[in-house]
């Protein structure tokens, strides 16, 4: 396989139309490149602020196999990759003069391309030891015992408390959260749609966003439950509120990240029918 068998190109409408099928035939593995690219569609090549990302595909007898999506300074983001794929897209960037931070993939590929970059360019690499598990939504379960309480889309008078909840759950995952309120907009959080659980007298108790329906699947994150309320139910209950009503409005697909070392949120999440489909880490270059 040859590095230039990688085509390269800035131009997200240029990438979907050679890519789009391929990124559409697993929406689930596919989640961050699908929803990246429809929010670069939608806000311009600036939504990820300064610079211009970048994106690639690998076809082998006219057919895409493989693509990866870059945000302007960030990592690396590929699709699943074989050994000899990574190599020759390690050859092409490296070629070409690009400085990666790292990369961000399924644990296989994502191995497989630093070992790649360091023997094309000699940085070493260092995985993090924060991995997140990828799962799909078979059939909802509602928890068991369910909590009193409803869930409620939540609107514009509740911003100011959308906000605060989304810095608690990036203080919880150790994720940088802008300190400028005027910041939010150009956050991952700013496009997703927000659902609280509520008690019966209306206090809000546990919080999910979810991604706009895109390629027909939705993603569920963040889900966050101040420390106070937790074990309760809630989480688990805001959780199959917001698949449901992801299903509702016609997405075939839904899935959420969780951290594999928590024992409490994967437990839960199994058993509101979320199956387990792949392991993603990150690997910084040095």
């Amino acid at each position: 396989m040859r590095p230039d068998d990688w085509h390269l190109t800035e131009d997200v409408d240029a990438f979907l139309a050679r890519a789009g099928d391929f990124l559409r035939s697993r929406p689930d593995l596919h989640t961050m490149a699908l929803t990246v690219t429809e929010t670069l569609r939608a806000h311009g090549p600036g939504a990820y602020g300064a610079g211009a990302p970048l994106f690639g595909c690998l076809a082998e007898s006219g057919e895409v196999r493989a693509a990866f999506h870059r945000r302007p300074g960030g990592l690396l983001s590929p699709t699943v990759l074989t050994p000899e794929q990574a190599g020759a897209l390690a050859a092409r960037l490296a070629g070409l003069g690009h400085v990666l931070p790292g990369v961000s993939a399924e644990q296989h590929s994502a191995a497989a391309f630093a070992e790649a970059w360091r023997r094309h360019t000699g940085a070493a690499s260092a995985p993090r030891a924060q991995r997140v598990r990828l799962h799909r939504l078979g059939t909802p379960v509602p928890p068991d015992p369910h909590p009193e309480g409803r869930a409620r889309a939540a609107g514009e008078r509740d911003h100011a408390h959308v906000v605060r909840w989304c810095r608690a759950f990036a203080a919880d995952v150790r994720e940088d959260f802008p300190a400028d309120p005027g910041a939010w907009a150009g956050t991952r959080f700013a496009a997703k749609r927000f659902t609280f659980w509520e008690t019966p007298d209306g206090t809000p108790v546990s919080l999910a966003g979810a991604t706009p329906v895109v390629a027909g699947h939705v993603r569920v994150d963040p889900v966050h439950t101040p420390a106070p309320l937790r074990g309760r139910g809630y989480a688990g209950a805001v959780t199959t509120a917001v698949g449901r009503a992801a299903l509702a409005a016609g997405a075939h697909t839904v899935v959420l990240f969780a951290d594999p070392a928590n024992p409490t949120s994967t437990a839960l999440y199994r058993r509101i029918g979320y199956d387990p489909v792949a392991e993603f880490t990150v690997h910084d270059f040095t």
